[in-house]
């Protein structure tokens, strides 16, 4: 798919089954993701892949996150956490690992980390698959966040579901100048 078509006609897609992308595409993907805007070329990004039964680690880790922060959370409030990587074949946990001896201003290097992810989901796309960005809690909670390797200032930026769409959202009408607007200064 050429790229200017895969930027204008993502859409995130919740419903994702088999197959995930392939070893081949994954590096493509990370290859895509490596080439974020960088101020200061620190590379603040790390990348956590969950496959297979890779995934259930990263349920347990939900759950033993649900578990610190709720004793005495429902067998439904569980299972939940632990089927929430299960929803799609790969799961990718993007951390912005910040330097703060640098600087680089950490809102900078987490939105490199954000600008990376991104440019996976584009090229999820354009090779053909589907994915949604998926944050919330998680992200921000201490436990998973430790788990996963992110400290002192690192951030998870999001966790990206990617497989094949099990049903094609529509993508919806934009109007470009409902965002889009030109600067008249004020004197």
């Amino acid at each position: 798919m050429e790229a200017l078509e895969a930027l204008k006609t993502r859409k995130s897609a919740a419903l994702l089954s088999e197959p995930a992308p392939d070893k081949s595409e994954l590096s493509d993907m990370f290859a895509a993701a490596l080439r974020a805007p960088d101020h200061g070329c620190l590379r603040p990004w790390r990348f956590i892949c969950f496959q297979g039964e890779q995934r259930n680690s990263l349920g347990e880790i939900l759950k033993e996150a649900l578990l610190v922060k709720d004793a005495d959370a429902s067998d439904a409030a569980i299972e939940k956490e632990l089927n929430k990587p299960l929803r799609a074949p790969l799961v990718i946990a993007v951390i912005a690992k910040v330097t703060i001896e640098t600087k680089i201003p950490v809102i900078e290097q987490v939105i490199s980390a954000g600008a990376a992810a991104q440019n996976i989901m584009i090229a999820a796309h354009a090779l053909g698959y589907a994915g949604i960005w998926r944050s919330g809690a998680p992200c921000f909670d201490d436990h998973v966040r430790a788990r996963l390797g992110a400290v002192g200032e690192d951030q998870i930026v999001g966790f990206l579901y990617i497989g094949t769409a099990k049903k094609v959202p529509p993508l919806p009408e934009l109007n470009i100048q409902d965002y889009v607007f030109e600067w008249h200064s004020v004197s």
